[in-house]
């Protein structure tokens, strides 16, 4: 097996195709990780998301990590990882990056699952408001494995 390091275009194109990654933040020296359903546009990765745990941890400590994988076997897979920030789409004042964020999501199928079923199980049917959110990239690297 043979490992090489991944372009900038390469990482994009691997990011721009995927749909689900790994999103970690943390609080207090304590890490969390939890996987997300997501699209890539122009330096950003868009999350639709509700309120939690790592909304209330990325609220407070905005730094955040992001991998994303393709896996064909054990010796041939991507890797890209991305560090970034925490930005919070609010009404009105983020109404266009709010609606950017769903047209790009809405591509994606089932791309409001994740977001909402664990929150219905604890809720019932109690509604809940949606949390659009993006991370601002500052830096995307990837490995890339073959046989």
């Amino acid at each position: 097996m043979v490992i090489d390091e991944m372009t900038e275009k390469e990482c994009v194109a691997l990011a721009t195709r995927s749909s689900l990654a790994r999103l970690a933040c943390a609080l207090d020296n304590q890490p969390y990780i939890i996987p997300v359903q997501f699209a890539y546009d122009s330096g950003f990765i868009y999350v639709l998301s509700t309120i939690g745990q790592k909304i209330e941890w990325m609220r407070e400590n905005p730094k955040v990590c992001v991998a994303i994988d393709e896996i064909v076997s054990d010796s041939q897979w991507s890797s890209v990882v991305v560090t970034g920030k925490y930005e919070e789409l609010h009404e009105p004042r983020h109404r266009e990056e709010r609606e950017h964020a769903r047209e790009l999501l809405e591509r994606r199928n089932r791309w409001w699952q994740n977001a909402f079923a664990e929150r219905q199980a604890k809720e019932g049917e109690h509604l809940v408001d949606p949390i659009f959110f993006r991370i601002k990239i500052d830096s995307m690297t990837g490995l890339r494995a073959e046989p």
